[in-house]
């Protein structure tokens, strides 16, 4: 006799080829607790956490353009903290301080530190292609530079359009342990998925951002592989310098590979301030290099078309040439200005098909943005 099983009802992939945790109708819960939902995970802590003080601008939320985006119905946690004090904090009724929240493609940035400590120690060529590092790694990659990859400016078949149900991003997604593969499909690995990703003429003609998360994958791996260093490792120090209060949870694929992190919006703004401060920790602690975070700002690489227009893609992150920053998948924003030492962070949970809305957070983006250069 054979025990039967169902398919585990979190992960099942149901309508628009989305996972139930994803569906508009349950992505607002799901989000707040997909840090208990992926198939795969881990958990780091620092030994020593930043301090934050609380020293309360309450004009901050009375501004109308932050005012505006704390009464959004997706809302979920702002932040505003200078150096060690926290400047301005906001909370849905359904959220609260100490609740982690996804990061989703925040977690990208994460990747600027890892590869900015490589290329300033010689592991690391910008100029070369991908397949010095990573000779497996098939024709969607290979002959793209690592600036061209760690830029989002390779075309290739790998497609990201969370509107279309057929895009590959959603195969990567059960490949990182989002959710379970499509009916017919195998399961693959993250990289055995990054290996079967092709391409031919990988040239971006479009001057625009070709965003693609399978990038920043080729790129942790490209850093596991040139450092020799897990990327555990990698990891944990960075969750020590930044001084994290709570867990640092992590996705991972089904041989441990960390993808997307989970953080509470205070950690998150701890974080944070490792850009403010170019890479420097506590009790001197420092990642990344401070020189390659500067060079991020200042050479920036393709740009975002309208209505994101003002600012580009560089090296894992988003900037205006002051501020660096990242968005996630679902509506929210992180970020970091270094001349006035100033980090905010803006979680949501957009509840359309796609979670993605760009008249959303090309204004959220630029509130955000005025708010650190005045703080």
């Amino acid at each position: 006799m054979t025990v039967p099983s169902i398919a585990n009802p979190e992960l099942e992939v149901l309508t628009d080829n989305k996972a139930r945790w994803n569906l508009p109708d349950f992505r607002r819960h799901g989000f707040h607790n997909l840090h208990t939902t992926m198939r795969y995970s881990m958990s780091l802590r620092a030994r020593r956490v930043l301090p934050l003080m609380k020293e309360i601008d309450w004009t901050i939320g009375q501004r109308p353009e932050v005012a505006r985006y704390l009464a959004m119905s997706h809302f979920s946690a702002f932040i505003v903290v200078r150096d060690d004090r926290i400047l301005y904090e906001a909370y849905a009724p359904d959220f609260g301080p100490h609740r982690p929240h996804p990061m989703m493609s925040m977690t990208k940035t994460t990747i600027n530190l890892m590869l900015g400590r490589c290329v300033a120690d010689g592991l690391v060529d910008l100029d070369r292609p991908i397949k010095d590092y990573l000779p497996e790694i098939g024709t969607g990659y290979a002959e793209a530079t690592v600036k061209a990859t760690a830029d989002m400016n390779v075309a290739n078949d790998y497609t990201e359009d969370y509107i279309n149900a057929n895009s590959a991003v959603f195969d990567l997604e059960a490949a990182l342990g989002w959710r379970l593969p499509r009916e017919g499909l195998k399961e693959e690995t993250t990289r055995s998925f990054l290996c079967a990703i092709t391409g031919s003429d990988l040239a971006n003609r479009t001057d625009e951002v070709l965003y693609k998360s399978a990038n920043s994958e080729v790129l942790r791996w490209l850093i596991e592989r040139a450092s020799g260093r897990p990327l555990r490792d990698w990891l944990i120090e960075i969750v020590e310098a930044a001084g994290i209060e709570g867990c640092f949870h992590v996705a991972c694929d089904r041989e441990g590979v960390p993808g997307s992190a989970f953080l509470t919006a205070r950690d998150l703004a701890r974080y944070g301030l490792l850009f403010a401060r170019k890479g420097e920790g506590v009790d001197g602690r420092r990642v990344g290099d401070a020189a390659f975070i500067e060079d991020t700002r200042r050479n920036p690489g393709p740009f975002w078309p309208e209505p994101r227009d003002g600012t580009r893609y560089s090296r894992q992150m988003t900037t205006d040439g002051t501020w660096l920053g990242h968005g996630g998948y679902g509506g929210q924003f992180m970020l970091a200005n270094p001349d006035t030492g100033t980090v905010v962070v803006y979680f949501g949970v957009l509840e359309n098909a796609s979670a993605y809305d760009p008249d959303f957070s090309a204004p959220l983006v630029k509130m955000m943005g005025e708010v650190a250069a005045q703080c």
